[in-house]
């Protein structure tokens, strides 16, 4: 069963979903990215090599052929192609994924813009009526609701 973790109120979701996808890869997990459109993928794409100075974070777009062996693949709700592994979900698109319940762990980081609040209330509802564990953070305060 899918776990899902929601992170309200990022100020800014592209950088909370390169910390976290970061933080995660040095733990070993393997993330798939997704993002709502091709530019945005190559947004998040371009932060990964630049949000910390310190820090190298394998990843690669989901149609490369090295994704099976790469930690962090990003791939978008617009060209959507299969994820080579199934561990993490990270959804940045305003839908829900359909491929979610492949994956052990869904996180959702909803931004603190009234027109992201909307659709995650509804994401929320969705996986709530399938009855999976469900989690919230408040991404400001780094703290569980």
């Amino acid at each position: 069963m899918t776990r899902v973790r929601f992170y309200h109120n990022a100020a800014d979701p592209l950088a909370l979903a390169c910390e976290l996808a970061a933080r995660a890869a040095a733990d070993g997990r393997k993330v798939a990215v997704r993002t709502t459109d091709a530019r945005a993928a190559q947004r998040f794409d371009a932060m990964l090599w630049s949000f910390d100075q310190l820090a190298f974070v394998p990843h690669v777009r989901s149609d490369s052929p090295l994704a099976a062996r790469t930690p962090v693949v990003i791939g978008s709700a617009d060209h959507p192609a299969p994820w080579p592994h199934a561990d993490l979900l990270f959804n940045l698109a305003q839908d829900v994924p359909g491929e979610f319940d492949q994956f052990r762990m869904l996180v959702e980081i909803v931004g603190d813009d009234e027109t992201e609040k909307a659709p995650a209330r509804a994401r929320w509802m969705h996986y709530k009526s399938r009855s999976l564990p469900l989690q919230a953070f408040d991404a400001l305060r780094r703290e569980a609701m």
